[in-house]
Order: structure tokens, then sequence, then C-alpha cells
């Protein structure tokens, strides 16, 4: 199957994934804000295929690209408010497509440099689960149970949905790292430990949206200061 073929199938999951939330919204009734983290996660779902089905960056960029003005007109004729009637002001439908395209300018800089590897991998797929999982776990505990509020960069958290988003996040980094490696050792745990609370700072710090960038930028700065020279990681074992 050619790689066209490839993207306009996925471009026409993400439509359909869209279709899906506004008959949320419209028929169904459900809040924006539950239908919102429903595109925020499936599309986490979707972008995870990049890696395995696209070859070429130009592809991403394109899929990426196309959804960010689609959302963008959205937001200027007021269209698709499964993703938009929210009560807040947020970026965060822009800035997770730029996300996702970074994310994978990465991921393919060291597939390229090392084709034999597999620990590229993590270039794409931490950053993108931290953001697609551990954030709505975030702010669906955090809008339900708001235990412990405190205002931070301007907005306001919970020290509940806080807690989830790094317990998520270690459960998270554990299972990759042990998946691509088997690595279990203390050093790696404290690893995880260290990058769950480094992106948890990150998505307490950031306001209007703009944790879709904040946190796999930190993902991603983590795992390249991780990254040597020769093309692996300090805390997965060498092959």
């Amino acid at each position: 199957m050619s790689q066209v073929t490839i993207t306009a199938i996925l471009a026409a999951a993400f439509l359909v994934l869209f279709g899906t939330a506004e008959l949320l919204y419209h028929v169904f009734k459900v809040k924006a804000e539950l239908t919102r983290k429903f595109v925020h996660v499936f599309t986490g779902v979707l972008t995870l295929l990049f890696p395995v089905l696209l070859e070429n960056h130009w592809y991403v960029l394109f899929l990426c690209a196309s959804f960010a003005l689609i959302l963008l007109l959205s937001l200027r004729f007021k269209l698709l408010k499964s993703i938009n009637a929210i009560d807040r002001e947020s970026h965060g439908s822009i800035a997770y497509p730029a996300a996702v395209y970074g994310c994978y300018l990465f991921f393919a800089q060291h597939r390229d440099a090392d084709p034999s590897g597999n620990g590229e991998y993590l270039f794409f797929y931490l950053p993108i689960l931290m953001l697609a999982v551990c954030d709505p776990m975030a702010a669906l505990f955090g809008k339900r149970w708001p235990l412990g509020p405190y205002r931070v960069a301007g907005g306001t958290k919970s020290l509940l949905g806080s807690s989830m988003f790094f317990v998520t996040a270690v459960l998270l980094c554990f299972g990759l790292g042990y998946a691509f490696s088997g690595a279990r050792t203390e050093g790696f745990i404290l690893l995880c430990v260290l990058a769950a609370f480094s992106c948890t700072i990150a998505e307490a710090l950031s306001g209007k949206g703009l944790d879709n960038i904040s946190i796999p930028g930190v993902a991603v700065l983590l795992l390249y200061l991780l990254h040597d020279v020769s093309g692996s990681f300090y805390f997965l074992p060498k092959l």
C-alpha cells in the first residue's frame, strides 16, 4: 500500500473521530469537556500509528497541518462545538498537531541515525502517550474531585489531578521502558520517577492548553539528555 493511500486512510480516520465527537455532543448531549477529552485521547491513539505506517515526515506534516487548519477554521466560524464549546480560553487543539509533528521529527531523526535500534520509538511514544493518557487523567479527576486546589501560573489546578498525572506517568514510563528493553533496575525506576515528576510540573505550570506543547516537550528533552553519542539510552542495556 502506498504512503499516499495510508495517509488518506489516516486522514479519514481522524475525520471519523471528529464526526463521532460531534455526534456525541449534538445527539447524545455529552458535555463538550468530555467529548474534547474523547478526541484528545483517541487522537493520541491514532497518532501512535505514525512511526509504524509513515516513512517520511512530510506525510505527518501534511496530516498535522491539515487538521491544525481545520481546527483554526472551526474556531473562526464557531464549528466543531464538541471540541470548542468550553468555558475557558484554550489553544490546546492547535498546539496538539504541532506537538505530534515535533515528536515525529525527533523520532525520525534518531530512527534514520540508527535503523537497527528500537529505543528511538520512545522519542514518539513516550511524549505522545504522556499527552494522550496522563493529561486527560489529570483533568478528569481534577474536575470530578477538585481536592487540594492550588493556583499556579494564573490558573487553578488540584493536587488530586496532579497526583493522578504523576502516578499515571510513572506507570507509563516504566511500562514503555520495560517493553523496549526489559530494564527494571533501581536507576531505571528512578529515571521513570524523574520523567514523570518533570512532566507533572510542566502540566501544572502550563495554562490555556499550552500543556499540549510543554508536556511532550519536556519528555523529549529528557530523552534527548539521556541519549548518548552512540545512539543508545543510558538507562537501556546495549544489545
